[in-house]
């Protein structure tokens, strides 16, 4: 694979997060305001934010300082008192005396080294019973997701792209892709248990117009979750220690 690329994070207003957010909702005992919980990869915070009204102690961990002064500005602003975050190499994360209840971890596995050890690593951050909830791009989505460096080529998100054979995408994409499977066989081999995997349905952000914006989102994109991997841009794992 040619050089990983950074992801982008989310904006605060983007559809997506409150998306994934309810998806967080459905599974059984996750939110507990009783509950720590570490977001792994948490960009500005606009998952974070949200949740720190749900969980007793919230931290975010990331690589881009300026992601994190985005955080910091908005922890400040709505002066949420449980939250807190630093910046840390998540390639580098390695077993620490702060243990979790729950993490989450979106859109990030797939821009790491080493994608087994990250998630590995996840498990160690978790107190014994503890959850998580990660999701990674589906390659099955009509678009690539993250792009690609692709010769000639202006534009980097080609339709159906993503389908093309593993040798083939690996050797020009931006980031990993990942089948419902592949995302399995890496949570089972971390020591995760009671594994449940399902496809987000796209949320549309990227359509800026607004009145086909919302005509999707209240027909064909209208639920959390499908079962139809080509009306999906991302797949969510749930899984305990």
């Amino acid at each position: 694979m040619r050089k990983i690329a950074l992801g982008k994070p989310a904006e605060y207003e983007d559809f997506i997060i409150s998306r994934r957010i309810s998806i967080l909702k459905s599974f059984d005992d996750f939110i507990n305001i009783k509950y720590s919980l570490i977001d792994i990869g948490c960009g500005n915070g606009g998952s974070l934010i949200i949740l720190s009204d749900l969980f007793r102690k919230c931290h975010g961990i990331d690589i881009i300082e300026s992601n994190l002064k985005q955080l910091s500005e908005k922890i400040s602003e709505y002066k949420i008192l449980n939250c807190t975050s630093n910046l840390e190499d998540i390639d580098a994360m390695e077993e620490s005396a702060d243990k979790y209840d729950r993490i989450v971890s979106f859109e990030v596995v797939e821009h790491v080294k080493n994608d087994f050890q990250t998630v590995r690593n996840m498990y160690t951050k978790l107190n014994v019973g503890g959850k998580i909830a990660i999701s990674v791009p589906n390659k099955w989505w009509i678009f690539e997701t993250h792009g690609a460096y692709l010769p000639i080529l202006p534009w980097n998100r080609v339709p159906l792209f993503s389908w093309l054979p593993k040798f083939i995408h690996s050797r020009y994409a931006k980031a990993r892709i990942y089948r419902k499977k592949d995302i399995n066989k890496i949570v089972e081999h971390a020591g995760f248990k009671n594994i449940k995997i399902q496809y987000i349905t796209a949320p549309m952000d990227v359509i800026k117009w607004k009145p086909l914006q919302s005509f999707l989102r209240k027909t064909i994109f209208s639920k959390n979750t499908t079962k139809i991997p080509f009306l999906s841009t991302s797949i969510i794992v749930y899984a305990e220690k």
